[in-house]
């Protein structure tokens, strides 16, 4: 469930960075400040989105906004007609936005990283996999929210 060490990603994998530039690519992306930070640039051909209590520094050009919070956020996208967005950490960003999500991509890579920052738990009761792919470094998994029973 590790995340990030540090503010960072601790590990560097192209194969992954690969298949997430291929999902994300012309969406939105959220990202928490110290996420966002730790890039060290924006992410180009999306818009990029940083939560953050000093979001005014955030609004940079068209592909860089900020808010103060996630329901604002929320608010611009759906005035806006976006119809998907694309959650990118970190871990308190994830447990504010898991419960408004429909699907989860999620990337398990093959290997131990020790670190400071996990994913929340998947709880199997609501998340269910729906498809899962296999790559050198890690297994993509695609989760659908189950449904409730009527």
């Amino acid at each position: 469930g590790v995340i990030g060490n540090r503010n960072q990603i601790p590990w560097n994998s192209k194969e992954e960075l690969k298949n997430f530039r291929k999902i994300t690519l012309n969406s939105p992306i959220i990202f928490g400040r110290k996420t966002y930070d730790s890039l060290n640039k924006q992410l180009d051909k999306r818009l990029n989105i940083v939560i953050s209590s000093n979001s005014d520094q955030f609004q940079s050009d068209k592909n860089l906004l900020g808010f103060s919070s996630l329901r604002n956020a929320y608010l611009y996208l759906r005035k806006n007609n976006y119809e998907k967005v694309y959650i990118c950490g970190g871990s308190s960003i994830y447990r504010n936005s898991i419960k408004h999500a429909e699907e989860m991509m999620i990337s398990f890579m093959k290997f131990e990283k020790a670190g400071d920052s996990k994913f929340p738990r998947i709880n199997t009761n609501i998340w269910e996999i729906d498809y899962e792919e296999e790559f050198c470094d890690f297994v993509f998994r695609n989760y659908i929210r189950r449904k409730k029973n009527v």
